[in-house]
C-alpha cells in the first residue's frame, strides 16, 4: 500500500518539486543586479626598510547581488588589499582575484580592471633638511621685517630614497604678513612636496618681528 502511494502520481510528484526549486531559484536570484565601482588599494605586509612607490591608489571592479544591498553599500565596506610580504626591492607585479577584495559576504566581486597591477619597492631614506617660512605680502607702510624666527629649525624627513635624496628644504604653508605694523607668532603647518614624504613634526613656531622706520 504504502510503496503504491509513494509511485501514484510520480510525474505530477516531479513536476511539483522542480516548480519548486525553480521558484526558489527565482527568489534567491531576482532583484539581483551589479555595478561598477571603483575601490582603494591598500597594501598590507610591507617588507620593513621598504617604501612602496609608483602604485595605483585605486581599480575598477563589478559588484553584483541584491539591489538593496548594493544601494547601502559603503565606501569603506570595499577595498582591494594586496599583501607584499615577498616583495623584493625594485619592480613587482601582482595578479588579482575576487580573493584580493574585501566586500559583504552577500556581495560578489568580478571584471576586476586591472587584473595585473605593477609598483616599486624602494629602501626607505632619512635626512635632516631646513625649514624655510613661506611668507608672503608686506607689512604695513613705515615698517620693516627685522627678523624671521622658525623653531624647529630643521626636521627629519623620511620616505623612499629617489624622493628624499631630491630634498633639501621644506617650506611652511604661506604666512600672509600684508599690513604688519606688530611682532606675529604663528604656528605655521608644512608644505611636504610629495604624498610619499614624512617628517618628525607637523607644524613649526614662525616668529616674525617688525620695526617702525621713520
Amino acid at each position: 500500500m504504502k510503496k503504491d502511494f509513494l509511485s501514484r502520481n510520480i510525474g505530477l510528484k516531479l513536476a511539483s518539486l522542480v516548480l519548486a526549486v525553480t521558484l526558489w531559484f527565482f527568489v534567491i536570484l531576482s532583484g539581483r543586479s551589479g555595478t561598477v565601482v571603483e575601490i582603494p588599494v591598500m597594501y598590507v605586509n610591507v617588507p620593513q626598510g621598504l617604501e612602496v612607490t609608483d602604485f595605483p591608489k585605486t581599480l575598477s571592479i563589478n559588484v553584483e547581488g541584491q539591489e538593496r544591498i548594493l544601494k547601502n553599500l559603503k565606501r569603506d565596506e570595499i577595498s582591494a588589499v594586496v599583501d607584499l610580504r615577498d616583495a623584493k626591492t625594485g619592480r613587482n607585479f601582482y595578479s588579482l582575484t575576487a580573493e584580493n577584495i574585501r566586500l559583504p559576504s552577500t556581495l560578489e566581486a568580478t571584471n576586476i580592471d586591472p587584473q595585473t597591477i605593477s609598483l616599486t619597492l624602494e629602501k626607505q631614506f632619512k635626512r635632516t633638511v631646513s625649514v624655510q617660512p613661506a611668507i608672503e605680502g608686506l607689512p604695513e607702510r613705515g615698517y620693516v621685517i627685522l627678523e624671521i624666527r622658525v623653531d624647529p629649525e630643521t626636521l627629519v624627513l623620511e620616505g623612499p630614497r629617489s624622493i628624499v635624496s631630491k630634498v633639501h628644504n621644506i617650506k611652511t604653508e604661506p604666512i600672509d604678513i600684508s599690513g604688519l605694523n606688530r611682532d606675529l607668532q604663528y604656528k605655521a603647518k608644512l608644505n611636504l612636496p610629495n604624498s610619499g614624504l614624512r617628517a618628525d613634526v607637523q607644524k613649526v613656531d614662525v616668529t616674525i618681528l617688525v620695526k617702525q622706520i621713520k
